[in-house]
């Protein structure tokens, strides 16, 4: 186990002689803070029409006619809900340069500084570099390289989520977690091929008819006898929906569909890199749910990893049946908590839209602390019902159970209900359906790929083993 060498990507600074400063406005203030500026910007400020809307910003300019002062509106207290993340607006709105937020009670720093960070993230891979972006000085009391180290992790994430298939395939995944655990002194073990076939039959079954050889890939790192944390994050890299085939629209967005493994990949690399006391093991089935002449189909029976038979009851429904797979091996070894990933049913958005993911658990005091968590970083989680009696929705009548039931009623529920068939040891287990894309761009929050509740498992791993990173 080796310390995070701490790689390239977005961070606060230490210091700036010339750091220009950013003062937080709210609407019950503005008339203390108006009477207290220069007279010059004073009358800019009233010139450009600035009031202290929430995200609304004011440039104004210094003695030298440089910028001298920026503006940062909050809106009224109590009014409507002031979005936490709002200081992760300015580097779209700032010129290159060097600046520091000035203490406010109204914000918290070091949720303002990772709101900053995020917000200064772009997917650039395949175009020319941007112009150089704003930088921010650690505000002070801010623990600068724990908040870069978030910041990072998401990065990584969202650049998996947001790379198109034909640039990133099962191949790809696994080299994304090869240098991972090479970073951080973790053992890396992937099982392909005839192994794949025999020791996970769900995954090679889902992932044969792509020309990219399906693959597991399982990552442990910590102390042999440190408490037992397993993340599980479903990676299909894209999915056609198979011979259940997606309509066109429906397979935009299917380059997303390992937001999942990125949101684990994200966690994990969070809890390395703060060194919190666990026994890390993370696990991701990576494959392409594909079209060809070998592609599973509806009605097909395949015995899974745990001895349970399943019948495919639609082709589309695979991220449950690579993870039912991965949570079997998970399970086996009954680590202290499970906390799964995935990009999982189109129920969870009609119920909860793409911002707010779905939680399933049975474990009540874990389902309290998942939900604080989430509140407390600013990564919100919505608990749905594990709901016993409509496990009778996934009979089948020549197998175990069918993975797609027919049928619109509750789709979250049933398919979380599937995997919890293959957590059998581990009742500290929670599943989280989530969508792993910002369908508009909001402070902190780019459009585009996004590693939701990575942030909240860092957390609840660090709260729960006492020890925060």
């Amino acid at each position: 186990m080796t310390s995070d060498p701490t790689p390239p990507g977005p961070a606060l600074l230490d210091a700036a002689a010339n750091a220009v400063p950013i003062r937080c406005v709210t609407a019950d203030g503005w008339a203390a803070v108006e009477v207290g500026l220069p007279p010059p910007q004073r009358r800019f400020a009233a010139a450009t029409g600035f009031a202290p809307k929430a995200g609304r910003v004011a440039l104004l300019p210094g003695e030298d006619g440089g910028l001298g002062l920026v503006l940062l509106g909050l809106g009224e207290a109590g009014q409507g809900h002031r979005d936490r993340f709002l200081a992760g607006k300015l580097p779209g709105a700032l010129p290159a340069g060097d600046y520091r937020l000035e203490p406010c009670d109204a914000l918290d720093a070091g949720e303002a500084a990772l709101a900053w960070l995020l917000g200064s993230y772009r997917f650039d891979r395949y175009r020319k570099p941007g112009e150089p972006r704003p930088r921010l000085v650690a505000p002070e009391g801010v623990d600068a390289a724990a908040v870069g180290r978030v910041a990072r992790a998401v990065a990584a994430g969202r650049d998996l989520i947001n790379t198109p298939a034909n640039d990133l395939g099962p191949a790809e995944v696994e080299a994304a977690m090869r240098a991972l655990g090479e970073r951080f002194g973790a053992a890396v073990t992937v099982t392909m091929g005839a192994d794949l076939e025999k020791e996970f039959p769900l995954v090679h079954a889902v992932g044969a008819a792509s020309p990219r050889a399906p693959r597991l890939i399982d990552l442990i790192w910590g102390a042999q006898d440190a408490p037992r944390v397993t993340l599980v994050g479903k990676g299909v890299v894209f999915d056609t929906g198979g011979l259940d085939i997606k309509p066109a629209s429906n397979m935009l967005l299917m380059k997303k569909d390992m937001g999942g493994a990125a949101a684990a990949l994200a966690a994990a690399e969070m809890i390395m890199g703060a060194g919190l006391p666990v026994r890390l093991r993370l696990i991701v089935p990576s494959v392409e749910n594909a079209i060809a002449g070998d592609a599973f189909r509806p009605g097909d029976v395949i015995r899974s990893r745990a001895g349970l038979t399943v019948e495919i009851g639609n082709t589309d429904a695979e991220g449950r049946l690579i993870l039912a797979d991965a949570l079997a091996l998970a399970d086996a070894e009954e680590p202290d908590l499970i906390l799964d990933f995935a990009t999982l049913t189109g129920a969870a958005r009609v119920a909860l839209g793409p911002d707010l993911p779905a939680f399933f658990t049975e474990d009540e005091a874990l389902a309290g602390a998942v939900a604080e968590a989430g509140e407390r970083v600013n990564d919100p989680v919505w608990r749905l019902p594990l709901h016993p009696p409509y496990a009778s929705l996934l009979d089948s009548k020549v197998a175990d159970l069918n993975n797609a039931p027919g049928g619109g009623f509750a789709g979250a529920i049933t398919a979380a209900l599937f995997l919890r068939r293959f957590v059998r040891r581990t009742r500290t287990h929670v599943h989280f359906d989530l969508y792993g894309w910002n369908p508009s761009t909001k402070p902190g929050r780019p459009e585009g790929g996004e590693v939701q509740t990575a942030r909240l498992a860092h957390a609840l791993v660090a709260e729960r083993y006492r020890q925060n990173g």
